[in-house]
């Protein structure tokens, strides 16, 4: 291989994981890389894991074997980064056919490592290539790491203390982002309400959030994922200040019940995260607002009775959208050393009831849309259909009727990257559908 000129990038995990994904696959795009979706193809391959669940793990083992055969014969080069990589000799004698392991988001470590082995340096240093355009919404990490110690997550083992990044580095990506046609930023962090508390000065959320809010071009701003010890009437008020700030609220409850989250050191109390999420809705008013969670089943010792307190508590506060997971234990984690004590079959049970009971819960939350006018952010075109979202990130499709700008797919008008409003017809607990789309800009 004389020369590197094409890489493939898999990606697995959280939103944090897909922000570096995008900055690394950028970051190679200006050394003259092309991205390809066939590993075959690729003279680099990188593989971005995440451990946070054991179907993860499981994945990042399975993709790994996939490609060693790849990896006979030639002298491509396979990397990995992310939450995967912790013992790194141990990790290089089970898969002696990678040849580098990197932490989570060291994007600069593996540049350096690729620039040191491509040969084209030699031949006057990276090519200037145009990048591809970014997404119509796109995410910008604003911390790395976290100070919390939840008995369950391994997040803080793997990335560490947190690291705030300074507001100008943050505004310029931003900056840069929209320039290139993003007009919608999330800004990321495992812990984003605690940002700057390890920065001088003073520096939090709602700072960057000032920060960003004027840059011309960009239309809708979103953040997560929030603590709900963390979460301050300062960035309350200030979220719902902003009109750029979408109302739409990740915070993760975990469980509904006070002596699972005592065990799992969220450092919070139901009563708590009820009152937060009744001051959130009391500032957002008259405007509609979402809540999403996540919520874990089945973790060691809990009963019948505490996992009918989180049903419930889904029940009462009516969130828009959960995330649910079954319990695994993780490896190096406070809660691995606990027995394990929920069947996998009951684990199952709890999960599916709380989906059960959300899906019925999100249908009649969107049922209330029906007959409306929403704002919508185009940000694709799928089964033949128009996509977008709203401001409470609900998943939006319509037909497009021609009364777009200019030409494109989708009986000749093209509407990606415009704001529109449009009526909703129909709804369902995923995603709507609407017509009559107006140009909003």
């Amino acid at each position: 291989m004389d020369l590197l000129k094409s890489f493939y990038l898999w990606n697995i995990g959280c939103q944090m994981n897909r922000a570096d994904a995008a900055r690394l696959s950028e970051a190679l795009e200006r050394r003259g890389y092309l991205a390809t979706r066939e590993p075959r193809e690729a003279d680099l391959l990188i593989l971005n894991t995440c451990v946070v669940r054991q179907s993860a793990e499981d994945k990042v083992v399975g993709r790994l074997s996939s490609l060693k055969s790849l990896k006979q014969g030639n002298d491509r080069m396979l990397l990995v980064m992310g939450c995967f990589v912790d013992d790194v000799e141990e990790l290089a004698e089970t898969y002696p056919f990678v040849d580098a392991f990197f932490a989570p988001s060291d994007i600069a470590s593996v540049l350096e490592y690729v620039d040191h082995k491509d040969r084209r340096r030699a031949h006057g240093g990276p090519l200037d290539d145009p990048l591809s355009a970014p997404e119509i919404a796109e995410q910008v990490p604003i911390s790395y790491g976290c100070d919390h110690h939840c008995t369950y997550c391994i997040v803080a083992l793997r990335r560490g203390r947190q690291q705030s990044r300074p507001v100008a580095e943050i505004r310029r990506d931003v900056e840069e982002l929209v320039s290139r046609g993003a007009r919608e930023i999330t800004l990321l962090g495992q812990n984003v309400d605690d940002y700057g508390s390890d920065l001088p000065g003073g520096v939090t959320l709602s700072t960057v959030l000032r920060a960003i809010h004027d840059t011309d071009g960009l239309w809708r701003i979103r953040f997560l994922t929030s603590h709900p010890q963390e979460m301050t009437d300062e960035i309350i008020t200030t979220a719902t200040g902003l009109p750029k700030l979408c109302e739409s609220w990740e915070l993760p409850i975990q469980s509904g019940d006070d002596d699972v989250l005592r065990r799992m050191g969220r450092g919070y109390t139901v009563a708590h995260f009820r009152d937060l999420v009744n001051r959130i809705r009391a500032a957002t008013a008259p405007r509609d607002c979402a809540i999403n969670t996540d919520i874990i089943v089945g973790f060691p010792g809990e009963t019948a009775e505490q996992f009918q307190r989180t049903l419930d508590l889904v029940r009462e506060v009516r969130f828009d959208v959960v995330h649910v997971a079954a319990y695994s234990p993780r490896p190096g984690t406070v809660a691995a050393r606990l027995v394990d004590d929920v069947p996998a079959a009951e684990k199952e049970r709890r999960r599916a009831a709380i989906e059960e009971a959300q899906t019925e819960i999100a249908a009649e939350i969107n049922a209330q849309l029906l007959g409306r006018d929403v704002e919508l952010l185009v940000d694709g075109f799928q089964g033949g259909r128009w996509r977008g979202r709203t401001r409470t990130n609900k998943l939006v499709f319509f037909d497009a009727d021609g009364n777009a700008p200019g030409a494109g797919v989708g009986a000749g008008a093209n509407w990606l990257g415009h704001l529109v409003q449009a009526r909703i017809t129909w709804t369902g607990p995923w995603s709507m559908r609407a017509y009559k789309p107006r140009l909003l800009r």
